[in-house]
């Protein structure tokens, strides 16, 4: 690692496991602060052991990013401990699929008060305290949202999912063009299928409605990818150093695919 990120504060939600988690491991071997979010009230057991390993620069937040009152509850606990905010990873999304015809309210509502709701409050709430922090530091802040190969197309069976990461797409680009003129920077990832905690949850709703046996459609989608595997956590993180890094000072309003070329673009 290169210190790519040394002396930066970084905000980053969904961070108990999965990507969230990987990417807050490589924030902090970068040289971050780090505020760690996520919906439990107490860190998971893998994010436990990282904040034993960095407890002069990483602290866990409890938050539920569709109650705006929790989102501003997290903005203020994360100055409160590192400063100003630098970077925002933003990441706590959730997942359902069912037929178009069986979607109901219920899980609409869910998916879009999470993934979307949530998703525009963290990023306009953390960028609200970075444009106040710019009047008085040069310092640019950079947002980094959680997209999906998903937001790129349809599938019958996921249609709500989505529909809520297409709306990250272009969330990121209304809000890196707002942005432009104060010099913060708004770009997404897009992932493709990524070996993470939530693929059991995908394949066993998956097998309930197209009739596999466990573990089969897990398999079938790392085939699938042209690269022949799923991908891992920390080549996500890759990706998201980059974009938060000096690296990147000349890319907004795009949305990465990190995907083993399942989407061309």
């Amino acid at each position: 690692m290169t210190g790519r990120l040394a002396d930066r504060h970084a905000v980053l939600t969904g961070a108990a496991g999965g990507i969230g988690l990987a990417v807050t491991t490589a924030y902090l071997a970068e040289g971050a602060r780090c505020t760690a979010a996520d919906v439990a009230r107490e860190p998971s057991r893998e994010l436990s052991a990282l904040i034993a390993q960095h407890r002069d620069r990483l602290h866990y937040v409890a938050c539920d990013v569709s109650k705006t009152g929790q989102i501003d509850a997290l903005v203020g606990a994360a100055q409160a401990r590192f400063g100003p905010i630098d970077i925002l990873f933003n990441n706590a999304a959730i997942f359902d699929l069912a037929p178009l015809l069986e979607s109901d309210e219920a899980m609409y509502e869910r998916l879009f008060a999470v993934n979307v709701r949530g998703m525009f409050f963290v990023m306009q709430k953390v960028l609200a305290q970075m444009v106040a922090q710019r009047s008085s530091s040069p310092a640019a802040g950079t947002v980094i949202n959680l997209a999906s190969q998903a937001g790129r197309r349809g599938e019958a069976l996921v249609s709500h999912y989505c529909a809520t990461k297409a709306a990250v797409v272009s969330y990121t680009q209304s809000a890196a063009l707002a942005m432009a003129p104060h010099g913060i920077r708004v770009n997404a990832i897009a992932p493709g299928v990524i070996d993470t905690p939530m693929w059991h949850q995908v394949d066993a709703l998956f097998a309930r409605y197209e009739g596999l046996r466990p573990g089969e459609k897990k398999a079938a989608a790392g085939k699938a990818v042209p690269l022949g595997y799923m991908g891992r956590p920390d080549q996500v993180a890759g990706a998201a150093v980059f974009l938060a890094s000096d690296e990147a000072s000349y890319i907004t309003a795009q949305t990465l695919n990190v995907d083993g070329g399942n989407v061309m673009s």
